[in-house]
Order: C-alpha cells, then sequence, then structure tokens
C-alpha cells in the first residue's frame, strides 16, 4: 500500500460480481476507487447478472476440487457479514438444496450421492447429506406433493438474487461517490501504478475480457431461464438429476425461478438453442406441473471466464497490479474467499487466507 499519507488510490477494472464487490470494500477500506468497465452499468456482460446465485459447496462437491469446497464453505460464513454492510436488502436465503430425480434416473443418483459421500470423507466438515422418501420430499416442499418417492437433502446451502445485489452495489458505489466510467474498456498496461500521476493498485476484474492479458482463459457458455410461475411454491433451490445434464431450478422473490443446466465449451454468445431451452423447461415441468402455466421473462446467454483446471486464480503482474479470474460456475459461491484473499494481499502483501483454502497465487515474470 502506498507510503504516503495521503489516501490510497485504486482503479478497478470490470464491473462485474467482483469487481464491483471489490471496489465496493476497497472504499470502505478508505481507498479511492475508479471503475472502468467495458460495457454499460446494467452489467448485461457479466455472467453474474444470469446466474443463479447459489451457495452450494455440498452440492458441487461432486464436481469440482476440495479448495473450491472450502472456498464455498467460507463464503457461507462471510455473505451474511457483507449484506449487512449494505444500506439496502438483498435477497438471501439458507434453507439448503433438495437433490431429486425420476425413477429411471435412480442409477445416476446413486452414483451422486457415492460422490457426495467421498467428498464429504474428504472434508469431514461439510454437512452430511439427508436422504428423504416420498413423504419427507413432500415436508421439505410440500407443493411436489407424491411427485418424487425419493431425494437428497443437503442442509445449509445458501443462495442469493445475484441480480438484485448487482443493483444494490451500484447503488452503494454511487453513494460512496466511486468515480464510475463506464463503455470504457481499459487493460493493465494502461495505467503504471505507484508512480507519479498513477494510482496507487490497479485491479483486473475484466472474466474473458482479459484474455489478451491472460490466454490460458476460456469460455464456458451458459443458458438460463427465468420465469415467473405464479402457481409454484418452492422453499429452496432444487435440482434434478438427469443422465445428461443436472437441472437446477432456483427460487427467488415473488414466484420468480432461474433455471439452468447447459455448459458448453464454447466462447459462443448467440441466443440460446431451441434444444437447450426444451430441455430445460420440460425438465422444470417434470419437476412441478404449475411451471406449464409459467410466464418467461428471459432466456439468456452468458459465457463464464474459466482456466484450464476449472480453479479460480489471483495473478501478479507486478508488485501492485492484482488479476481476480478464473471463477467458472461458482462465481457467488466463492467470490467473498476471493474479495478477501485480495484485501489481504493489499493490506499484507501476503494472504494467509488464500494459502488456508488452496487458492492459487502466483506471480507474473516481468
Amino acid at each position: 500500500m502506498t507510503t504516503s499519507n495521503s489516501r490510497p488510490s485504486s482503479v478497478v477494472l470490470g464491473a462485474g460480481l467482483m469487481g464491483r464487490l471489490l471496489a465496493w470494500q476497497l472504499t470502505r477500506a478508505g481507498h479511492a476507487v475508479t471503475v472502468y468497465e467495458a460495457g454499460g452499468a446494467d452489467a448485461l456482460g457479466s455472467p453474474a447478472r444470469i446466474a443463479a446465485a447459489m451457495i452450494a459447496p455440498l452440492a458441487e462437491s461432486a464436481v469440482t476440487e476440495t479448495s473450491v469446497v472450502d472456498m464455498g464453505r467460507y463464503s457461507l460464513q462471510r455473505w451474511p457479514e457483507l449484506l449487512a454492510q449494505l444500506s439496502q436488502p438483498v435477497y438471501f436465503q439458507r434453507e439448503g438444496t433438495l437433490i431429486l430425480w425420476h425413477r429411471q434416473d435412480a442409477a445416476e443418483a446413486q452414483r451422486f450421492a457415492r460422490e457426495l459421500q467421498a467428498a464429504h470423507e474428504k472434508v469431514p466438515t461439510l454437512p452430511q447429506m439427508q436422504a428423504v422418501d416420498g413423504a419427507g420430499v413432500a415436508r421439505l416442499e410440500p407443493s411436489l406433493g407424491n411427485r418424487f418417492t425419493q431425494g437428497l437433502y443437503l442442509p445449509g446451502e445458501a443462495q442469493i438474487d445475484g441480480r438484485q445485489l448487482l443493483a444494490v452495489l451500484l447503488q452503494e458505489l454511487q453513494t460512496l461517490k466511486v468515480e464510475l466510467h463506464w463503455n470504457s474498456p481499459r487493460a493493465p498496461q494502461d495505467f503504471k501504478p505507484g508512480t507519479a500521476g498513477q494510482p496507487d493498485w490497479v485491479f483486473d476484474c475484466r472474466g474473458l475480457g482479459a484474455q489478451a492479458q491472460w490466454p490460458q482463459l476460456r469460455g464456458i457458455r451458459g443458458e438460463v431461464a427465468r420465469i415467473h410461475a405464479p402457481e409454484v411454491s418452492l422453499s429452496r433451490p432444487t435440482r434434478l438429476i438427469h443422465p445428461r445434464y443436472a437441472v437446477y431450478i432456483a427460487p427467488k422473490q415473488d414466484h420468480v425461478f432461474v433455471i439452468g443446466a447447459t455448459e458448453i465449451e464454447s466462447d459462443d454468445l448467440s441466443p440460446p438453442s431451441v434444444r437447450s431451452t426444451l430441455e430445460l423447461l420440460s425438465a422444470a415441468y417434470s419437476v412441478h406441473s404449475g411451471f406449464a402455466e409459467a410466464r418467461i421473462l428471459e432466456i439468456a446467454t452468458q459465457c463464464r471466464p474459466t482456466l484450464p483446471d476449472n480453479l479460480p486464480a489471483i495473478r501478479r503482474l507486478g508488485s501492485r497490479t492484482l488479476q481476480v479470474n478464473g471463477m467458472y460456475r461458482h462465481g457467488f459461491m466463492i467470490s467473498p474467499a476471493l474479495l478477501d484473499s485480495v484485501l489481504e494481499l493489499v493490506r499484507d502483501q501476503t494472504t494467509t487466507l488464500a494459502q488456508s483454502l488452496d487458492l492459487h497465487v502466483e506471480t507474473v515474470p516481468s
């Protein structure tokens, strides 16, 4: 951090989830922050805008590394603290995750349960999954009635309204008088931090916008439906096991549901395919027939920034430029861990948090 007595100055590149969180917290820590975003204030280019925003380390433990699970566990505790600092409420629910399957997919469900059990053995502090019968499913989600005879309940998992959070963070930045530059793409090489007339720090949070400087980044395309279903009541995120894809249904406020599943190795941002849309909506209908009368609010496509190992990373470009990237499908689940690790690096020039979470921090040779 600057050795002068003046207020430290920081530039944040990118105003998606990570950029907004970091700009907000740096400002609260006393920095004069300037944000440069290639798009507009609406965050239309951010994967966070369409994400289901689930914080589900146990559910994800079947398909990701232990380090990501640990970051998710950290974030489950950290999110309520961060949300409490906001001047406006943001929807946050911690009612666990319900895993369901149809009879013909029982073998796939057994495989998934074995993977969860193996993950629990690696991380014993994870909550234990709970097998539930048809009556147990009905107790957890009365609106499903007797549609399912078996399920798994994953206690303690949470979700946020990500779109609401992005909007509230924008209002916080405006209230704090953060200097915001929209439709103004910038790159780390545009700045020489620590020199006269330049910021003290530069933070690159541009996601796929950083590919020119971080060529290992690639896009993972996701297609997500947002619907309004007044006839459906679900109390928690519900995941449907299927041999080819695992559909999630995340209930937000006022009977709005975010439905997604697809992961395609592609940077393609063209509109969603008919096939993916039919699969998403058909899977939702198979969970609850009330989705048949739902109204489609939006079907959107976005590409998640992903590194070769599907794990997040922090890179040092020199002593005062940090890049934060590679959150893949886990943005809301791991962003508080990345945020606090970066803040620790700025304050102490090292981060014990990242070390404890096995979060990769590397220095790029100049």
